[in-house]
């Protein structure tokens, strides 16, 4: 089984990183491939910082089950992706997102970001009052959901008196919350990069195999839910592509303007044109996908 080993502390000879993951939806699974490839390159994370998807792909990493989640997303088919989406007749969000937090609970568990073994914070936005929240402390899951709600696509979430939304909004790539980090180099995942021809994916690169006990749980959870494959049901899907699409443009020219601003030591560009937000029926491409651009650009 091919398994993410974490390099050891002992090892003087590793460049620590702090590393910051961008927002992007199923692009966010080019963060897999980037972290396995600084594994592999004597590259040891110390920080994470991540809004939206880099929250989600941190905090399981920081947890040391980025394996056990790779297998399942991996595995996981358009419609396996319609029955996630909990549409909500409310009129905070067309998804409550609550399937979606049910099926991470087996991953993610009650941890506590103070207990994990390296620095983590996820960056929600508080539209009201216009500011970042950062969560660098209390329950990983709550800072997760909180960091992932997409306007009208997910329900905002509670937090003292204010309502949560995607940190993607206010700061798509999170680069300040690294700013005090005792590491030797800050690398940003910018999901919302210039669109180009793209390339070939290097094979020999395999995405992690499923863990069978995680993936089970997870694939059963699935198959309990009500499909809901309705006429309605395609017609609300179409409607979140839509403005999941209108939010890609108008983070990826707050990404543009946050990294001018503070430009981290390298960026790596993920290109916003390599798969739809909802595509996470193509994570294994975007693994690989996101294992070369960190190949290519770091090495250079």
């Amino acid at each position: 089984m091919v398994t993410i080993e974490r390099n050891s502390e002992k090892n003087a000879d590793l460049t620590t990183v702090s590393l910051v993951l961008g927002s992007g939806g199923a692009r966010g699974m080019a963060h897999i491939g980037i972290i396995r490839w600084l594994e592999e390159n004597g590259y040891a994370i110390r920080s994470i910082s991540g809004a939206s998807i880099g929250s989600l792909v941190g905090g399981v990493y920081a947890l040391d089950r980025l394996t056990e989640f790779t297998g399942w997303v991996t595995a996981l088919s358009k419609p396996d992706i319609v029955k996630l989406l909990d549409f909500s007749f409310g009129r905070a969000g067309l998804v409550k997102g609550d399937r979606i937090i049910d099926a991470l609970k087996d991953l993610v568990g009650d941890k506590l970001i103070d207990d994990l073994p390296i620095v983590y914070t996820a960056v929600a936005a508080d539209i009201v009052n216009e500011k970042e929240v950062w969560f660098s402390s209390g329950p990983l899951l709550q800072a997760i959901r909180a960091s992932i709600s997409m306007p009208v696509f997910f329900t905002p979430v509670k937090h003292g008196e204010s309502d949560l939304l995607d940190g993607g909004l206010l700061n798509p790539v999170p680069v300040a919350p690294t700013f005090r980090d005792d590491t030797d180099t800050t690398i940003a995942v910018n999901l919302a990069g210039a669109a180009v021809a793209l390339p070939e994916f290097d094979k020999r690169h395999i995405p992690f195999p499923p863990v069978a006990d995680l993936k089970t749980k997870i694939d059963r959870f699935i198959e309990n839910i009500k499909p809901d494959l309705s006429v309605e049901s395609e017609s609300r899907l179409g409607m979140l592509e839509m403005i999941v699409h209108s939010i890609d443009t108008m983070q990826g020219a707050i990404a543009r303007q946050k990294l001018a601003a503070y430009p981290p030591d390298i960026v790596l560009e993920v290109p916003r044109n390599c798969c739809g937000t909802l595509e996470f029926d193509r994570a294994a491409e975007m693994i690989e996908l996101g294992y070369s651009i960190a190949a290519k650009t770091i090495s250079r």
